[in-house]
Parts: C-alpha cells; sequence; structure tokens
C-alpha cells in the first residue's frame, strides 16, 4: 500500500489514545516537528536511533497508527500487536506510569498484566509518542503468531526537552474471537554500545543506502553482529536501498514454532522489508525486484534466503519461502 493508505488513521481504542495524548489529528496541542509519514530514510537514517538518541526543545512529533497491508498473510493478527505497543508507548501529561499503562491495555480488552512486559517503551517521562514503522512477523501458524513491532518513540522530559529513541517488540498472539489475544512481550535487549567498533560495522552505520530500525541500529553499536552479515549489507549496498526491520534482538530465540535456534539472536541474520523504496509485501512492488535482491543475498554469502517466493537455483535449500517470510526478505548466515 502506499504511504497514506499505511498509515491512515485507525478508529477505536489506539485513535482515542492517540487523540487523548494530544498527537495525530485532533490532537490538543500542535507538534512543531513533523513525525515520520511512512518509515522513508529521512525517518530512520542511521544515527537517529536508541543507541544514539537526540534531544531538543521540540515539541512531541505528531504519530499516526499503523495500519497492515491488505496483501498480509491476517492483517488483524499485525493491527492486534501494533495497536497494544502504540497504546502503551503514547501518552500525555497526567497519563503517565504503570496505573495508567494497565487502564490502556484493559480498554484494549486485553490482559492489563501485559503492561509489566513493556520494557523500554513504559517508561518515566511525563509525556511520550511512539510510532510503529513497521509491524512483521516473526512466525504465523495456523493458532499463534510472533509480530515484530519495530518502532520509534519520542519521550518529553520535566524540563521540556524531546528525546528520540526506539526498540522492537516481539509480540506473542493466540487466535481467540472476535479478535486475537496478546499474551506476551519480549522487547528487544541490544546490550551496550562497544566503545571501539570494527570497520565493517562503522561502514554499515555511515553507508546511506542502509537504513536501520532503531533495535537493528544498536545490535550493530553492540559489536554483535558477526562480520559475515556486515560484509554482505556492505555488499548488498553496492546495488540496493535497504531498510532493516531486524538484525539481532528482537526476534524469537527459536525459530518460531520449533526447538531450532534462529540465526538472528547469534548475529548472523538481518531482515529486509523495504528494497528501494518498495515495501517487500505490497502487491504492487515488483516481482523482479525481490527476486533480484533475494539472489543478490545469496550471491553475497547467505547460506538460507527466505522471502514471499520460493525460488529455484542456487545451492540445495539455499532458498526458502513460507508465511511467515511473505512480507520481508530474511538473509542468514551460518558463518
Amino acid at each position: 500500500m502506499d504511504g497514506i493508505s499505511r498509515r491512515a488513521l485507525l478508529t477505536g481504542a489506539a485513535a482515542g489514545v492517540l487523540a487523548a495524548a494530544g498527537c495525530g489529528a485532533g490532537g490538543g496541542s500542535t507538534p512543531t516537528t513533523s513525525g515520520p509519514a511512512d518509515g522513508s530514510p529521512s525517518a530512520l537514517h542511521p544515527g537517529t536511533g536508541s543507541a544514539s538518541a537526540s534531544a531538543s526543545q521540540a515539541a512531541l512529533p505528531t504519530v499516526t497508527p499503523w495500519q497492515p497491508s491488505s496483501n498480509d498473510i491476517d492483517p488483524q493478527v499485525k493491527a492486534r500487536a501494533a495497536q497494544l505497543i502504540e497504546s502503551l508507548g503514547t501518552w500525555g501529561p497526567g497519563q503517565g506510569g504503570a496505573a495508567a499503562a494497565r487502564s490502556r491495555v484493559s480498554a484494549l480488552g486485553l490482559d492489563p498484566a501485559l503492561a509489566a512486559q513493556a520494557g523500554p517503551v513504559l517508561g518515566p517521562a511525563p509525556a511520550a509518542a511512539l510510532q510503529v514503522l513497521e509491524a512483521q512477523y516473526g512466525g504465523i501458524l495456523s493458532d499463534t503468531a510472533s509480530v515484530l513491532v519495530v518502532c520509534r518513540q519520542w519521550t518529553r522530559g520535566a524540563d521540556g526537552r524531546v528525546t528520540a529513541g526506539g526498540t522492537t517488540v516481539d509480540v506473542r498472539l493466540s487466535r481467540a474471537e472476535p479478535r486475537w489475544r496478546v499474551t506476551a512481550l519480549h522487547p528487544a535487549q541490544p546490550g551496550p554500545a562497544e566503545a571501539a567498533l570494527p570497520d565493517l560495522a562503522r561502514r554499515v552505520l555511515a553507508s546511506g543506502a542502509i537504513t536501520l530500525s532503531p533495535a537493528a541500529e544498536a545490535d550493530i553499536r553492540s559489536g554483535a553482529v558477526h562480520a559475515s552479515a556486515l560484509d554482505a549489507l556492505l555488499t548488498l549496498a553496492r546495488s540496493y536501498r535497504m531498510q532493516l526491520s531486524v538484525v539481532r534482538s528482537g526476534h524469537p530465540i527459536d525459530v518460531f514454532g520449533t526447538d531450532r535456534p534462529s540465526d538472528h539472536p547469534r548475529g548472523r541474520a538481518f531482515d529486509v522489508w523495504r528494497v528501494d523504496g518498495y515495501e517487500v509485501v505490497d502487491p504492487r512492488t515488483s516481482r523482479a525486484l525481490v527476486e533480484g535482491f533475494m539472489r543478490a543475498a545469496a550471491a553475497a554469502g547467505s547460506y538460507n534466503v527466505g522471502g514471499p517466493w520460493q525460488l529455484g537455483g542456487g545451492a540445495p535449500d539455499q532458498f526458502f519461502s513460507d508465511d511467515t517470510h511473505h512480507d520481508h526478505v530474511h538473509v542468514g548466515f551460518d558463518s
């Protein structure tokens, strides 16, 4: 979908939370800075993430509820996960704190105890605004799902200063009627930044062709991402512009629904949700573009490339496709 339809305002509880916080259409105050419209490079450029937060006297940016693509495997499971994270991470003056967060969760028809699992999304700031940049499957089965909610968040301190940050939350859900039920939250834990990063990591952070989510940037700054993944990113960046959703943290430890360890927590994989400005999940995105990117990732050394379509050629089992990878390209490394 285009930027407008992907970010059109939701009705219901999520919209109410944003309006109450003074954010988005109908908010009580008019921000002096504009928020991210669609997760474009200007909103997500390396250097603006949680590992390198900036502060100013500006008002909180305007944020809008996230909308899934009509091409998603199950749009409503993503919408449910994103709505909860938006509700937890956006509040106005007098609406902060754990008790208010529990009330916001309860208003969504979910267990208020989930607020205690929000991690950095729910901080002590007097006011905050959270923009979901992307909601990607970490796994989807018939009755359970993992949705990786990638977000940027701004908090306004008592001194009026606004600080930019963000994270990724692995939202676990189970099928229920009339809507999917959230069962657990697992926020990303990137670890502290390394004082001296290797050259490959510095080059990835500096690349204008590689756009990192806040948690993905923090992963690279932690020094825990393997050289094979970093080198492949730089190789792909010669031919493509990429927006990464997940690198190491914020992803399930095991491949969802199995007991096989995922390459992500080991720092040996990355997921790309946009290629050359086109969302992988968008039905209007050229199949040739995504297939070309998948083959380029294999040529760059990935032993395990997943995406919306099963590709032929390559080494045995080098390419794969399933419902989980309908919305992104997975690029994994075994060494």
